[in-house]
């Protein structure tokens, strides 16, 4: 027996140490609600997380790209079923105009309104979208993910030839008639096309915005795997480290005393 080293209580005291800062890191786990709270705790899976949590933020751009080209098509669409009402106008105009039993100060008075409805034409076809034109031979290109993929919308182009040249026309006499229909019928196929390729943009980004969803989804939980403690088995760790420090603590105290039994020896 010894009483300037004593090995037990040196024993304890590091055992003690041990548990002690395990149930602080336990400690840290659960308050945090996070496995990593140092770069020592996993430096390979921090480093995986870190890379998965910021191509979450690029994806979460991405959809608001993806979000706003949406609306985007959506208003092009919306100013160009309006365009399509004045064409079907214009093309009964056309029409009426042909009239036999109209004269030409009736067709001058059917006139008035076609050139107003082309003025109208005109107008819309200038609009734009948050200082981006909507209507322009210009295409433009969509980040549709993370890592910078494009989609290319091409333009549409309202100053097109076949739209230039239907609202040139006028109707003030049955020839200057029969030529505009068939100029506003040519423009009204144009706009049906181009009423066509808006929707199978919409429809395209569409399922595009779904995929970003799941794709964000998918990382999430990929990087919560990595970075998110588990609460049950944390709990079930932290109440084993809480027992050894109260049991290591004790020990400690029974191997502080034992040098004391050196005292009986020398009574």
């Amino acid at each position: 027996m010894v009483i300037n080293t004593n090995i037990s209580a040196q024993t304890a005291a590091s055992n003690l140490q041990t548990s002690q800062a395990m149930l602080s890191k336990s400690l840290s786990r659960l308050s945090s609600g996070s496995k990593i709270t140092s770069p020592s705790d996993d430096a390979a899976g921090l480093a995986v997380a870190m890379r998965l949590d910021a191509q979450v933020k690029r994806l979460e751009a991405a959809k608001s790209n993806v979000g706003n080209a949406i609306s985007f098509t959506q208003t092009q669409d919306g100013y160009l079923k309006k365009i399509a009402k004045a064409l079907d106008r214009m093309s009964e105009l056309t029409i009426l105009a042909q009239d036999v039993t109209k004269s030409d100060a009736d067709r001058v008075l059917y006139n008035g309104e076609f050139v107003q409805l082309s003025a109208y034409f005109t107008s819309a076809s200038g609009k734009d979208f948050n200082g981006v034109t909507l209507f322009s031979s210009s295409a433009l290109n969509v980040t549709t993910y993370s890592e910078g993929n494009t989609f290319t919308m091409g333009g549409i182009d309202l100053a097109a030839p076949v739209y230039g040249t239907a609202l040139a026309d006028n109707i003030s006499t049955t020839t200057a008639a029969m030529t505009a229909l068939s100029d506003i019928v040519l423009a009204l196929t144009q706009l049906a096309a181009d009423r066509a390729t808006i929707g199978s943009y919409q429809t395209r980004l569409s399922f595009t915005s779904e995929q970003l969803t799941v794709s964000k989804e998918n990382l999430m939980a990929a990087s919560s795997r990595i970075q998110d403690v588990d609460i049950a088995e944390e709990s079930t760790q932290y109440a084993r480290y809480n027992i050894l420090v109260q049991s290591g603590t004790a020990m400690l105290a029974q191997a502080n005393a034992l040098p004391q039994n050196v005292l009986r020896l020398l009574q």
